[in-house]
């Protein structure tokens, strides 16, 4: 078993998890909020698990208030949110911290194994534009940032918050990953 894979998780109902449970599945964590002005994202994630979920795709979404407080809710107005918004069908988690002195085990692993995202920049630099400290490149920037899992629970991609579900670098990289046993 990879090391990430035993990281202890928390559902947002509350049970235990790792993302052991999901062993031979291809997984998409992402960093989730409420109030974001990426929050439409959601739309697109479900789509995206709804279409390659048969093929072993697994999304993972991790509420955090980290930006600007953009996930205020308790984990169970998320999970209505969610629900209610975008009729939310993948695997949501407790809301965690993925940045941070108190920065989640989980995100400290997938952060430390690639410190670089693909498509960074044009986000970062919008950001910045409205005065918004970005952090170290390392850090994840903002709500919406995506990590790739392979099959064996290897860290394989990293994407900018700004990669919608439908770019074509991340559906590559997934479809990529899907079709290796």
């Amino acid at each position: 078993m990879n090391a990430i894979q035993s990281i202890p998780l928390k559902r947002i109902d509350g049970t235990t998890a790792s993302l052991s449970e999901y062993q031979g599945k291809v997984l998409l964590i992402i960093n989730v909020a409420s109030k974001c002005g990426l929050t439409p994202q959601y739309e697109g994630l479900e789509k995206l698990y709804q279409s390659k979920h048969a093929r072993g795709l697994e999304i993972l979404g991790f509420p955090a208030n980290n930006f600007k407080e953009q996930e205020p809710g308790t984990d169970a107005q998320i999970s209505q949110f969610c629900t209610l918004n975008y009729d939310v069908h993948f695997p949501l988690f407790s809301k965690i911290s993925v940045k941070g002195a108190d920065q989640h085990p989980l995100y400290a692993a997938l952060t430390k194994a690639i410190p670089a995202t693909i498509g960074d920049g044009p986000f970062r630099e919008k950001l910045k534009g409205y005065g918004i400290d970005t952090g170290k490149p390392s850090e994840v920037l903002w709500n919406f940032e995506k990590f790739l899992i392979d099959r064996k629970g290897n860290i394989v991609g990293r994407f900018a918050p700004d990669i919608t579900a439908d770019d074509p670098r991340l559906l590559a990289a997934i479809d990529a990953e899907l079709k290796k046993k």
